[in-house]
């Protein structure tokens, strides 16, 4: 990748990490389900109005629209299901493991699925660099949840697999801006969630929150959905599938920053060290600082 790519892979990452933030705050209040649909929604809303002020056309994603609903279950709708669910029997600390492996099923399935993105001994080795610094970081609450449910750790390897199966599937949507990508893809969430919330919740539960939750809602969707989703997308058509998918290693770092800069938390040294094992993970992966080694 070039300082370009990793430029916005960072950015991508700290905006994700401050997700768990404004996730924090809404959930108190709003169920998670819902939090998606309103997530997803608001998203949508917002960029289908930038779309109109910039004069893009949405027509790629009529023409296209199977194509985007599989994008929106592969990246929104599965994952977050997953995930939700895993989380109601697995810790914190595996939940968190586990999610960090994207980037390894990344790799396989892009070796097996696409003949642009091979093995390579540098991507193998930094990803595992990766996952465990970021088992390392988790410290401690890494055995919060070793005996829950095998079920609840398959869920959350299943959304892994699923974030991994939908990068590889978005490098189909090269030729349209990143913009329009996004706006299908969420737009198509939308789509999916609404009467899925409809039949688990109805419409109540959201309309008596809170100003503090709904600042965070919108922060939510605008800034690590809409936006973020844009930066993904674009990365994906510059960098690729398996590299785009490295934010996974990313976010947890930028969530312990942006813990200590906002909420007062200290860094423990088991935290630095896997920070420490991310970075050299990463360094590993982009192999120019070994190649001008040797």
């Amino acid at each position: 990748m070039v300082a370009r790519d990793w430029g916005q892979l960072l950015l991508l990452g700290l905006i994700w990490g401050g997700s768990f933030f404004f996730a924090r705050v809404a959930v108190a209040e709003i169920q998670p389900l819902m939090l998606v649909l309103l997530r997803v929604g608001i998203a949508a809303m917002v960029l289908q109005v930038y779309l109109a002020l910039r004069g893009l056309s949405f027509r790629p994603v009529f023409t296209r629209a199977p194509a985007f609903l599989l994008l929106a279950l592969l990246n929104n709708v599965v994952p977050f299901s997953l995930i939700f669910v895993g989380q109601t029997e697995l810790g914190a600390g595996p939940a968190s493991v586990l999610y960090a492996t994207t980037p390894f099923w990344t790799v396989i399935l892009a070796n097996i699925l696409t003949s642009d993105e091979k093995l390579s001994r540098n991507k193998v080795a930094g990803i595992l660099l990766g996952i465990a610094g970021t088992a390392v970081m988790i410290g401690p609450g890494l055995l919060t949840g070793l005996g829950s449910p095998l079920w609840a750790k398959l869920a959350l390897i299943g959304a892994a697999i699923s974030y991994a199966l939908a990068v590889i599937f978005a490098k189909r949507f090269r030729d349209v801006s990143p913009v329009v990508v996004a706006t299908g893809q969420l737009s198509a969430s939308t789509v999916i969630m609404i009467p899925l919330v409809l039949a688990t919740h109805g419409s109540a539960g959201f309309l008596s929150a809170s100003l503090p939750v709904w600042s965070a809602v919108v922060a939510l969707a605008v800034l690590s959905t809409a936006f973020a989703f844009i930066l993904y997308f674009n990365l994906i058509a510059s960098a690729g599938a398996t590299n785009a998918s490295l934010v996974t290693l990313v976010v947890p770092v930028s969530a312990i920053f942006l813990g200590a800069l906002f909420l007062g938390e200290r860094f423990e040294t088991f935290e630095l060290a896997g920070i420490a094992l991310i970075g050299l993970g990463l360094v590993t992966i982009d192999g120019r600082a070994f190649r001008r080694a040797r």
